[in-house]
C-alpha cells in the first residue's frame, strides 16, 4: 500500500498562505529545493484542490529555473521539479471545473474517501499533495494522510490561511524527523500516532 505524503510550507505562527493566498513570504532555500527535486522521483501521483491545481497549471508547464515563491530568484533544482511535476499523474478535485487539459490530469467532481483508499491500495509510488488546504483538511478528517511534512519558515504573518480546518476530532502525531537549514527553515516530519486520540 502506498502512502499519502503532504508537503507544505507554513509560517512560524501556523499559516500556509497569506490572507490573499500568496506565498511570497516563504524564505528561499537552495538546499531545500535541491532535496525536494532529488526526492520527487520517489513519488507518483499528485493530489490537488482546484485552487492549487490552477496555480500549478499556470506556472509549472512554462517553468525554467525561476522560483514560484520568489520572483527573480533562479535555481537549477526548480527545472528538475518542473520536469517531474509536468510528467506526474495529477488528480484534481473540483465541483466547478468541467475539464482538465494539463498533461496526465484527471478530474474528480467530488471528494470520495473510498476512491482515495482504492488509490492508496495500488502498488505504485507514494502520493504527494502540495498546498490544497481544502483537500488536506478532508484527507485529515478521514485519517488518510500517512505523513505530514511541514517546512516551518522563520516568518510571522500575523494573518493568513490555516492549512487544516474543520477537524471533528484531534489527531495525535508522532515526530519522525527534524531537519534545520541555514536559511532558518525547519522541516518537521510527522506521522499519525498508531493509538487514536
Amino acid at each position: 500500500m502506498r502512502k499519502i505524503v503532504m508537503f507544505n510550507r507554513v509560517s512560524a505562527d501556523g499559516y500556509f498562505a497569506d490572507e490573499h493566498g500568496g506565498l511570497d513570504w516563504t524564505v528561499p532555500d537552495d538546499q531545500l529545493d535541491q532535496e525536494a527535486a532529488s526526492g520527487m522521483p520517489g513519488s507518483g501521483t499528485m493530489l490537488f484542490g482546484r485552487k492549487t491545481y490552477d496555480i500549478f497549471e499556470a506556472f509549472w508547464p512554462h517553468a525554467a529555473d525561476e522560483d514560484p515563491h520568489a520572483a527573480g530568484r533562479h535555481n537549477p533544482a526548480i527545472k528538475k521539479m518542473a520536469d517531474w511535476i509536468n510528467a506526474a499523474p495529477k488528480v484534481v478535485f473540483s465541483k466547478t471545473k468541467r475539464q482538465v487539459t494539463w498533461n496526465n490530469s484527471r478530474l474528480l467532481s467530488h471528494f470520495d474517501a473510498d476512491e482515495i483508499r482504492r488509490m492508496k491500495a495500488d502498488s505504485d509510488k507514494d502520493i504527494m499533495i502540495f498546498g490544497s488546504g481544502s483537500i488536506v483538511s478532508l484527507l485529515s478528517q478521514h485519517r488518510l494522510i500517512d505523513q505530514y511534512r511541514f517546512v516551518v519558515g522563520p516568518q510571522l504573518l500575523g494573518h493568513g490561511q490555516h492549512m487544516i480546518r474543520d477537524m471533528p476530532h484531534s489527531l495525535r502525531l508522532e515526530l519522525q524527523e527534524v531537519k534545520q537549514y541555514r536559511s532558518g527553515n525547519i522541516q518537521l516530519c510527522y506521522a499519525p500516532a498508531k493509538a487514536l486520540v
